[in-house]
Formats: C-alpha cells, sequence, structure tokens
C-alpha cells in the first residue's frame, strides 16, 4: 500500500513537470454571453446537514441551484428516490428543488424524519447538496417521582441532580425555588456543566428553601419543573436565624473544617475531546470548609490568555476556537487553609474536515488541459473520494482524458461533451465536507464586447490606451492593425496587452487614423475598430499678472489661450475659488477679464480656467486695492506697490558649532518697504527636500547669527515680506553642516504602567530628529522598586519602551530615561513613579443595602473592602442595576443593566442611587474596580421604589370633526409610575397671543382617552394641558392649542347650503312665490264676466307645447265667480300620469272645444270664452263626460295681455 502511494506521488510530481496546464477562461459578464452559455448546475442554496425543525410548523428543506439549461431537481430520502408525487403532503417550490411538507390535513412530522439528499440536473451535469439529516425537535417531559427531603449535616458537600429528559436539541438547565426565584450561586453554591447543583459545604441557612431543577427546551419555548427537593440541615448546635451574616455562615457554631476534595470530576485525572474551532468547557467543582477556591493551569506552558475565560467562580474554564495547539494537559487545583488537591485533565483537539483548497469550477476550451484540487486537513486525517454527476469514479478510469491522482483530477486535451459536475468528498470519524465543481468545455466563436467603431479623442504627447474587449473559446488570438493596412502593431511605440488593449506610449499627430483589433481562432474571426483623433493640448499662453489698483479706477486682467481648432473651449474667472457673476462693473471678453470703478471687495485673487472636452488649463494672479492717491503730484503719478523681489547673493560666514552668520542682500521693494525677512532651511538627512521656518527678522537686517542644531546639514533661503505679500524665495545658500554632540533633550512623556498582571512597561516619547545631535542615538532605562532600598537596574534599547518583567501585582517603580548617542549621554530625566501591572480584585463589597428609598431615589450603604484586595489603582465601587420589572401589572420594562461609580475611601461608604422609575422593582449588586479590572460582585439587593407621579400621555390629538365641537384623544403614558386613577383636563379660552377666561377643568377615568368638547363659538380656541393621575397627584402635562378655524367663508357657503332648516325655508319661499304668481296671473286674466278662462286655456296650451307632466287639483266655480283650488285628497303625492284639469288632456290644434256638454265655444270681442262653465258635481259625469281643452297660444296670450 505504501509502494502505491509513493508510485502515485511520484507519477504526479512527473506528470506536472512534463506538463504545461492552460489558464482557466474567465467567462466575463457580459450579458448576452451570459444568456447564451451553457453552464452545468451549481447549488446556491441548501439546509444545513444537522436540520431540526418544529413540530408545529411545516417543514422547508431548502434546495437552490443555477445553470443553462434551468436544472431539474430529485431527492433521495435515506438512499432511497423519494417519490414526491406520491406524498400529497409534499411540494416542491416552482424553479426550485425546495421542499414544502405541510401538515394542514393531518400527518406526522416525525414520519419525515431521516436523510435527504438534492440533485440538480441539466444536459451538461448534476450537482448535488449536503446529506440533510432532518429531526423533529422534541420536549419530552420529566417523569414523575416522589422525592423524599434530603437530610445532610451541616459542613458537608452535597449534589443535588438534575438529570433532565433528553430533548432534541438539549435543554438549557437553571435551578430555581418552587416559586420561581432563581438559587442565588457563588462560591459555595453553584451549577454543574451536568446541570446538577453542587454544595462544596452545607449550611443551616439552605434548609431555609427548596431547590428545582428547570429544563427550557428552545424550540418549543417551554419550561418542564422537575419536582423540588427539600434539605433537612442537621446541626451539632441550636441554629439562631438572626445570627446568620456573610462573614460568619455558621452563627458562631462549631463546624468541623475538612481538606478539599473534588466534587467533579472524580478522582485524580480524566480526559476531554474537543473538536478544532468548537468551545472547551472544562470543570472542577470541590467540596471542603472553608470553601476551597480554584485555580487553573496549563502543564508545560501558559494558558492563551486571549481566548481563555473563567467563569462560575473559576470552577469552569471555557476556551473559544480551540485548535491543535491547545491540545495538553490542564491542572484545576483546589485549596483552602487546611491543603490542597489537584486534578488533571487531558485534553485531546480533533478536527472534522476542513478546506485548505477548495475544488473551484473550471471553463476550459477544446483541447485545453485542466485539474481540480481538492485539499483538506483534520485529524484523524481526511479520505478524499470524487464523484462525478453523482456516481464515484472509477480509478483507473475510462476515460483517457481524464486521471484522478488522489486528490487532483487532471484532464488532457478536453473535449465537446466533457462537461459534468464533480464532487469531492472529504470525511472522517467527526464529520465530512462535500463540495462542487463543474468543468465546463466551452466553444464560442470570437466576439467583441464593447461599443462599436468608437471615436477616441487625445491630447498629443500623452500615454494613450485603446480598449478592445473581447471573448472567445478557444482564447482569441488578438492582433492591431492601422488603416487596415501592414502587420499588426506591438513594439517600439505601440504596446498590446492580453486583455486587448493597445498602448500609445506617447500620442503624436501622425498617429492619427483607423485602427482594427482583430480577434481569430479556430472557429472564426471578429474586429472592431477604434478611430483615434490627436488634439493639440489646450494652454494659456497669456496669463494674468498680479495687479495692484486705486479704488475706483480699472484693473484688467488677460488670459490668451491657444487650443487645437477642432475643440471648442470655454472660459471661465473665478475670485478666490467661488464663481465669479459678471455684471456692468465686471465684464469679460474672449481674452481679459476688466474690472471697472475698483473697491476693496474686488481684492482677491482671480483664476483664469479654459476646458475643452478632453483637458483644461487654469491661471491666476492676484488683485491689490489700495487707497486714492493724494494731491502731491510724485505720488499721484507714482506706480502702486507691489511684492518684493527676492533678496540675492547670500552668504555663510563666521561659522561656529551650532552657529554661522547668513548674510544677503535684498531686493526691490516695489514701492511698499519691506518689514521682516523670513530664513527657511532644508536639511538632506531626515527630510530632504522640505523647507522649514528657521526665524524671521526685521525689515532694516540683512546679516544675522542663526543658531543650530548640532549633526544637521543646512542650506539656507531668505523670503522678503512687505504689506503686498511674500516675495518668491531666494537662491539656496552653500550647505552648511554642523558638528556632532551628546543629546540635550530630554525624553518626555515618561511613564511606568502594566500591561499584564506580572509586567511593568516603561515608555517615553522619542527625541525629535533635529534632536539627535549625533548618529547612534540610543536610550539607558532605569528602574527599582520604591522605598524598598534596591539598587537601580538598567537597559539600552534603542526604541521608546522596555517591558520589565516577572513584577509583583501593582508595586510602585520609580523610574527615569536619558538619550546618549556615539558622542556622549545626555541629560537624565526627572524620577517619576509607575506602577507594575493590576490584577483582578480579590475582595467584594459586603452587606450592600438601600435605605430611604423613594420614587426615583434610594441611598446605598455597603463595607469596603480590604485596600490589598483590589490589587491595582483603586478607581472605584461600581453598582450594577436593572429594572428587575413594574409593580403596574402587565408593563413590559426592559432589563439592561446600567451602571453608577463611586468613589469612596471611607470607612462606611454610601451613595445616592438616582434617575430610578417609580414604582419598580430594581436588583443590585456591587463590584470594586481597579485600572483594569472588576472584582467579585457583592450580595445581590432587591428593592422597590414608590409610586410616583405618572409621565405625560404618550400622545395627545386634537381634531376638529364639526363646526361647533372640539374631539381631543390621548393614550396612556409609557411609563405610569404607578396605578392610574385617571386623567385630569385643563382648558381655557385663548384669544391671538393671550389668554382669558377662567381654567375650567375635566377629570376622567383611566379607561376614558377621550373627549369631546362643545364649541360656543365657532371661532372659539383653547389651551388644553392633560396630564395623568396618580394617588400621589398629577404627572408631567402634554400641553396643545385648538387648531384655528381655517376657510370661515367657504366653509360657511357649505354650512349654509346643507343644513336642512336653510333647504326647507328656500323650498317655502318658492312655493310661496309660485302661488303668488299663480293668482296674480289669475286676476290679470278674467275677462269681466267670466273670469279665468284665458288664462287656464293659455296654460294648459304652454303644458301641451312643452310636454311638460303638471298634475293640477280640480278647479270648481264658486258662487261669486272665484275658483276654488282643492284637491280630492289633501296628502295625494304627485302622480306621474298626464292629467287635465278634470282629469283627461287633449292635444289643441289650434282650435277652441266647448267646456260643458257639448256645446259650441264661442269667443267674445275682447277675446274671452263666451260660454258658461258647467261644473257637474256628480262623480260619473265629472270624470265622464267633462273635458276641458287648452286654447291656442296666441288667444293664452292675448287673454293675459
Amino acid at each position: 500500500m505504501l509502494g502505491q502511494g509513493r508510485h502515485a506521488a511520484l507519477a504526479l510530481v512527473s506528470l506536472l513537470l512534463s506538463w504545461r496546464e492552460a489558464t482557466p477562461i474567465e467567462v466575463p459578464r457580459d450579458a448576452r454571453i451570459q444568456q447564451e452559455l451553457k453552464q452545468p448546475p451549481t447549488l446556491v442554496r441548501q439546509s444545513v446537514k444537522d436540520y431540526i425543525v418544529d413540530p408545529r410548523d411545516n417543514i422547508i428543506i431548502e434546495c437552490e441551484a443555477k445553470g443553462n439549461p434551468v436544472p431539474t431537481f430529485s431527492w433521495r430520502k435515506n438512499r432511497k428516490f423519494f417519490n414526491i408525487a406520491k406524498d400529497p403532503r409534499v411540494t416542491m417550490r416552482k424553479g426550485s428543488g425546495t421542499l414544502e411538507i405541510g401538515f394542514r390535513s393531518g400527518g406526522r412530522p416525525e414520519d419525515y424524519e431521516g436523510e435527504y439528499q438534492c440533485f440538480a440536473k441539466n444536459d451538461l451535469g448534476t450537482a448535488l447538496s449536503n446529506k440533510i439529516l432532518l429531526r423533529v425537535s422534541k420536549a419530552p417531559l420529566w417523569p414523575k417521582e416522589v422525592l423524599e427531603p434530603v437530610v445532610v449535616t451541616e459542613g458537608s458537600p452535597l449534589v443535588l441532580l438534575c438529570n433532565p429528559p433528553p430533548g432534541l436539541p438539549p435543554p438549557f438547565t437553571f435551578w430555581m425555588t418552587s416559586g420561581m426565584s432563581p438559587i442565588r450561586q457563588d462560591k459555595r453554591v453553584s451549577m454543574g456543566l451536568n446541570g446538577d447543583m453542587y454544595f462544596s459545604n452545607v449550611i443551616a441557612r439552605d434548609a431555609d428553601t427548596d431547590y428545582s431543577c428547570n429544563a427550557r427546551f428552545p424550540f418549543t419555548h417551554t419550561i418542564q419543573q422537575k419536582n423540588p427537593f427539600t434539605l433537612k440541615v442537621h446541626t451539632k448546635e441550636p441554629y439562631n436565624d438572626t445570627s446568620y451574616n456573610a462573614t460568619d455562615p455558621f452563627g458562631g457554631r462549631k463546624v468541623a473544617e475538612s481538606t478539599p476534595t473534588f466534587l467533579s470530576p472524580s478522582g485524580s485525572q480524566s480526559s476531554k475531546m474537543v473538536l478544532r474551532d468548537e468551545h472547551l468547557l472544562l470543570e472542577c467543582i470541590a467540596a471542603g470548609l472553608p470553601t476551597p477556591t480554584i485555580k487553573w493551569f496549563k502543564k508545560g506552558g501558559d494558558l492563551p490568555g486571549h481566548k481563555v475565560k473563567f467563569e462560575k467562580f473559576n470552577k469552569t474554564l471555557k476556551m473559544v476556537s480551540v485548535s491543535e495547539e491547545d491540545d495538553g494537559e490542564y491542572v484545576c487545583m483546589a485549596n483552602n487553609h487546611l491543603g490542597s488537591i489537584r486534578h488533571s485533565i487531558f485534553v485531546h483537539v480533533k478536527a472534522a474536515p476542513y478546506w485548505l483548497d477548495k475544488p473551484t469550477d473550471l471553463v476550459l476550451a477544446p483541447d485545453e488541459n485542466g485539474r481540480l484540487v481538492c485539499r483538506a486537513n483534520g485529524n484523524p486525517k481526511p479520505e478524499i473520494k470524487w464523484l462525478m454527476n453523482g456516481e464515484p469514479l472509477e480509478n483507473p478510469s475510462p476515460n483517457p482524458s481524464r486521471q484522478v491522482l488522489g486528490d487532483t483530477i487532471i484532464f488532457r486535451s478536453v473535449q465537446m461533451g466533457g462537461s459534468a459536475v464533480y464532487q469531492c468528498n472529504a470525511s472522517n470519524e467527526h464529520g465530512y465536507l462535500l463540495a462542487n465543481a463543474f468543468v465546463s468545455v466551452l466553444d464560442m466563436p470570437p466576439r467583441m464586447l464593447g461599443a462599436k467603431k468608437q471615436l477616441i479623442k487625445v491630447i498629443e504627447n500623452n500615454r494613450t490606451f485603446l480598449d478592445c474587449p473581447f471573448f472567445g473559446s478557444p482564447l482569441p488570438e488578438l492582433r492591431w492593425f492601422k488603416n487596415g493596412q501592414g502587420s499588426g502593431l506591438d513594439g517600439g511605440q505601440y504596446r498590446a496587452y492580453i486583455n486587448g488593449t493597445l498602448e500609445i506610449k506617447k500620442a503624436r499627430a501622425e498617429d492619427e487614423g483607423t485602427y482594427t483589433c482583430v480577434a481569430s481562432s479556430i472557429l472564426g474571426m471578429a474586429e472592431n475598430q477604434v478611430s483615434l483623433e490627436v488634439k493639440e493640448r489646450t494652454r494659456i499662453v497669456g496669463a494674468p499678472e498680479h495687479k495692484s489698483a486705486i479704488r475706483g479706477s480699472t484693473a484688467r486682467f488677460t488670459c490668451k489661450v491657444k487650443s487645437d481648432p477642432s475643440l471648442p473651449v470655454t472660459v471661465t474667472w473665478t475670485k478666490d475659488d467661488k464663481p465669479l457673476y459678471l455684471g456692468w462693473r465686471l465684464k469679460k471678453d474672449e481674452e481679459s477679464l476688466t474690472i471697472s470703478n475698483v473697491n476693496e471687495g474686488d481684492e482677491g485673487t482671480y483664476a483664469c480656467t479654459v476646458k475643452s472636452e478632453i483637458d483644461q488649463d487654469s491661471a491666476s494672479a492676484r488683485l491689490t486695492v489700495l487707497e486714492e492717491a493724494s494731491l502731491n503730484p510724485s505720488v499721484s503719478s507714482a506706480l502702486p506697490p507691489d511684492r518684493p523681489d527676492p533678496p540675492m547673493d547670500l552668504d555663510l560666514s563666521d561659522p561656529a558649532a551650532r552657529s554661522v552668520r547668513l548674510t544677503w542682500i535684498p531686493g526691490n521693494d516695489h514701492r511698499s518697504p519691506i518689514t521682516e525677512f523670513l530664513v527657511q532651511f532644508e536639511e538632506d538627512r531626515w527630510e530632504p527636500g522640505r523647507w522649514q521656518n528657521l526665524s524671521t527678522y526685521p525689515g532694516d537686517f540683512n546679516s544675522v547669527i542663526l543658531q543650530l542644531a548640532p549633526f544637521v546639514n543646512y542650506q539656507f533661503r531668505v523670503i522678503a515680506i512687505n504689506t503686498v505679500g511674500q516675495s518668491q524665495p531666494s537662491r539656496p545658500s552653500p550647505r552648511y553642516k554642523t558638528s556632532g554632540a551628546a543629546p540635550d533633550a530630554i525624553p518626555r512623556g515618561v511613564r511606568g504602567w502594566g500591561s499584564e498582571k506580572d509586567n511593568m512597561e516603561i515608555s517615553w516619547e522619542p527625541l525629535l530628529d533635529l534632536e539627535r545631535n549625533g548618529p547612534n542615538l540610543r536610550y539607558s532605562v532605569w528602574w527599582r522598586r520604591k522605598d524598598a532600598g534596591e539598587e537601580w537596574s538598567n537597559v539600552t534599547t534603542e526604541g521608546s519602551k522596555h517591558v520589565v518583567h516577572n513584577t509583583d501585582t501593582y508595586v510602585p517603580y520609580e523610574v527615569k530615561v536619558q538619550a546618549r548617542n556615539e558622542f556622549g549621554p545626555g541629560p537624565e530625566s526627572n524620577q517619576v513613579i509607575g506602577y507594575s501591572g493590576e490584577d483582578v480584585p480579590t475582595d467584594a463589597p459586603t452587606d450592600l443595602r438601600v435605605s430611604k428609598v423613594g420614587s426615583t431615589k434610594a441611598n446605598i450603604h455597603w463595607k469596603p473592602v480590604d485596600p490589598a484586595s483590589v490589587r491595582g489603582e483603586f478607581k472605584e465601587y461600581k453598582l450594577y442595576y436593572w429594572r428587575e420589572s413594574s409593580l403596574v401589572p402587565g408593563l413590559l420594562v426592559s432589563k439592561e443593566k446600567r451602571t453608577k461609580g463611586v468613589y469612596s475611601t471611607a470607612s462606611e461608604p454610601s451613595g445616592i442611587l438616582s434617575d430610578l422609575v417609580p414604582y419598580s422593582r430594581y436588583q443590585m449588586f456591587m463590584v470594586v474596580a481597579n485600572g483594569r479590572f472588576e472584582g467579585p460582585p457583592s450580595n445581590t439587593v432587591e428593592f422597590t421604589t414608590k409610586e410616583g407621579v405618572p409621565d405625560a400621555p404618550r400622545f395627545f390629538r386634537i381634531n376638529r370633526r364639526s363646526f361647533d365641537s372640539i374631539y381631543l384623544e390621548w393614550d396612556k403614558p409609557l411609563e405610569p409610575n404607578g396605578i392610574l386613577i385617571g386623567y385630569q383636563l385643563k382648558y381655557r379660552i385663548v384669544n391671538g397671543s393671550r389668554v382669558g377666561g377662567r381654567t375650567q377643568l375635566e377629570t376622567f377615568f383611566p379607561n376614558v382617552t377621550d373627549f369631546t368638547l362643545r364649541l360656543p363659538d365657532r371661532s372659539t380656541r383653547y389651551n388644553f394641558f392633560l396630564s395623568a393621575l396618580t394617588q400621589i397627584g398629577a404627572g408631567e402635562v402634554f400641553a396643545e392649542e385648538s387648531p384655528p378655524f381655517a376657510n370661515q367663508a367657504y366653509i360657511d357657503q357649505v354650512d349654509i347650503a346643507t343644513q336642512g332648516w336653510f333647504i326647507g325655508l328656500m323650498c317655502a319661499i318658492a312655493l310661496i312665490i309660485l302661488i303668488l304668481l299663480i293668482v296674480c296671473f289669475i286676476k290679470r286674466s278674467r275677462g269681466g264676466k267670466y273670469p279665468g278662462g284665458g288664462f287656464v286655456a293659455g296654460f294648459a296650451e304652454y303644458l301641451v307645447r312643452d310636454k311638460k307632466d303638471l298634475p293640477l287639483d280640480p278647479v270648481d266655480q264658486k258662487e261669486d265667480g272665484s275658483f276654488d283650488y282643492h284637491s280630492d285628497e289633501d296628502n295625494k303625492p304627485l302622480q306621474g300620469s298626464q292629467t287635465s284639469l278634470d282629469g283627461n288632456v287633449k292635444e289643441s290644434d289650434d282650435s277652441l272645444v266647448d267646456y260643458g256638454e257639448g256645446g259650441d265655444g264661442q269667443f267674445n270681442e275682447d277675446g274671452s270664452f263666451i260660454g258658461q262653465y258647467t261644473v257637474k258635481k256628480d262623480k260619473d259625469e265629472t270624470e265622464g263626460n267633462e273635458s276641458s281643452e287648452a286654447t291656442s297660444p296666441v288667444n293664452a296670450i292675448y287673454s293675459l295681455a
């Protein structure tokens, strides 16, 4: 077997040496190519390997894949084909392989437990998911049992067994009393990793409560409680509950002490196996009296402090992200003043397989070579198995183009049809890894990806790139041609890159033309063209110059531009880097900017910027505004002042160790006297090329002595300054090198502090470069323990820090530092006091209690710790407190912990805890803190704040729903701070900004959250003040003002038009007017003896002409000749049928029909009807024989006249 492995390895090495692998093809993300590209399936989503589901929910097993063609999906359950179509509860999501199992119509989720695997398949291959182990969460009940009281002797150890029911996943266990109060755990009493409760020693007070183990199941969110244990503690002497205190739990009674023994684990050694990257939990719980202290260490090395944490009062060691180097022997030691005991735990770190080189997808062209590599590690070493499309690969392979060599598959001269999905399985006894990687054999003719026939414009002499993105499989060869002639462009002025880009190193006018890129392969050819135009650079040939102008005069800046004639350019001006707005004073033409009537606001820097579509140039100049010239002709004719010229002829003389004389000749001051000279220096050792200010001198100096630093190679320059500005720098002086010397500077910022509990870091600020004074700078560091009479320890270092190891915890040291170089030592620093590192405080504050508890404040008291137990600089007592619950029923609260620091060295310290929420139950504990750590917690104290006044209501809204009322709505406060007994609402009238009238008060029950207020006038506005009430009083006020009554006129119109009374009034008025009109017409149309005949005939004709229906009552003639309008049925509604005056209507043909019983109709001279109306009282005659026809329209009108 060994020989075979060696032979395979040699074959692989020889093959790799003789075989040239093609670079895998990278498919561009071009949409067209991606759409046409055939690709085997690739899994993009799947469920986890160990899949636990909630039995109350539907089961969803995910399997999503992509590919072209779109993959189809199938499943195996327990390694057999899973026929989804036969199970009505199982459906597969459209377009994916995700299974959904529903139980709405019945069924048991447990029937679907098992191992599932998804297969995604298309024409090019098959991809596999992990094997998904589906299990249904279980929360079994605790077995019923009767627990006898546990009898134990005071001072003895005790273990209360939990033995929770096995759930899936395992439940989280915790201990509480039967009243659901948590069991307080401490150094003596704590819960083990297995859920059991351990007592290192029992005290009589332990019998005051019962103990119940609880199991919380995460999926069902249920808690099951075991029957509680009851303790009976036998004491040798009578027990008095009042004698208990934290420092003497036995109340002065004599209880036999005992040496430590281990409750868990048992024996002197044990072993623990943990997987790589998991968390390691080691536990040591000891019995003994006094309660033993637990310490941990690793044999043969230190515990990795960055990932080790001690929990449960040092009884548990927790290590995160375990790695192979954490393998070894871990020792826990339990000790009290009677003795100590040790237990060794041998930790063995194993590893499930993990990837070293995960196989990746491979795209090859026909006849190319490639390989898939699958490298994994683990402990034990994982076994590598290859599959193709879900089936194991045979070795030797029947396919001559494929060879499997351990963790590598070699492909040679692949051909079309060779696409497949390969699976690599790496497994050992602790798990497995499964990876899919496809090999896609792709043939695609060359194609161009960029825009067609691009036009590129570049500036002459610039470096230029012409892009020609392309793709094909096999990878095409790309060549560039210019103007369709000659051989390929590559070399000299041109450089062709493999990605299709052509570089022109320096574009010239002769490089203009059309460039063609041609991509060719055995499958075809594709080409694209790029046109190149080389343009002349846009530049400013006449730049603006600095100007000085007298206020009120005109200033003109020139900006002459030269550019390529084919490129349009734009010229813009700015002032002090801000846009310049042109107007009557500021005018711009093609080559200048003119500023008329100059004033002080025009002073500044003016910049001219010229832009073309491909480049730009800019130049600037400053305008200085001067006061008006005086009447003196010589001054009036003088030119405006300007910046001075730079100083000249710099000379060095009088050299000394740390000084030299610098002399210069001032330049022309341009009508503004020089006020000062600025001397700058540059040195070539530390910051070469950087000019730094050295010193300034009055304007009448031209020779000064410069004070210099040792071991510096200087050169100097001088700048002249007047009221206009600075001159240009002078030419540099010759170099001058000063000689070296011992350091003059004292190291600054010396301090000593501990980064670990057993060290002290001494640090300081390094000297500046110009303070070194010589080569080979070092620092001598001295330290000694303060007030110990020790000799100084010292060391020399080149850095700015030194660490002193193996110190005691938080011990004061005297520290000093001195700089030195090759020329000798410098001065020593002052001695400073530093301290070694701090450690975790050992003691906790005791007897924590509260007094004078109010609604928002409480006084706290405690007994301080021994200063020696702080093991560092005492920083503060830190109080952790949190709101456990509200006394208001049903109100949920945040239990976020808050802290308050109290610095006190008093023998009886106290403090005030403020900002508490009223009517709440709080818990708190206290620790002591040094500069780095916090100590163990004190006893936990619970207290209740008193009832207070409530917060403001959550919201208060005022709506105007009608013209005469306001609707108010609010919600209860977020924090009632007590039991709400109601709300009170105060309101008063407001007129503009003035408040008038008396304040009115309304009170409401706590369940009332709205109120409607009737307004005396629609324009009345109110100020409202709403507050909630508790027994203590009114809370925070929520003030609002009623909104103004907007759009008064418009609202009035809409209001009146829609009111019932207004509609009724209008109808009544219309009816009265109609009756009056009818009466008026009747009286006017009376014909002497025969009143009304003309009107009736005309009115009837009007009805007939307009074809309108007008139901009227019968008309009876009274004996006096008037008409009686009445109805046989007083309240009869109007009918829709056409009725005449006596029941029938006939159309008129411009002739009169006789009234009465068939008599001929006759007219008088005035046109009135001569015949006598005959009204018969007999109902039959009236309805059957009487008829009335309207007169003609002419007669009707005539009768009205």
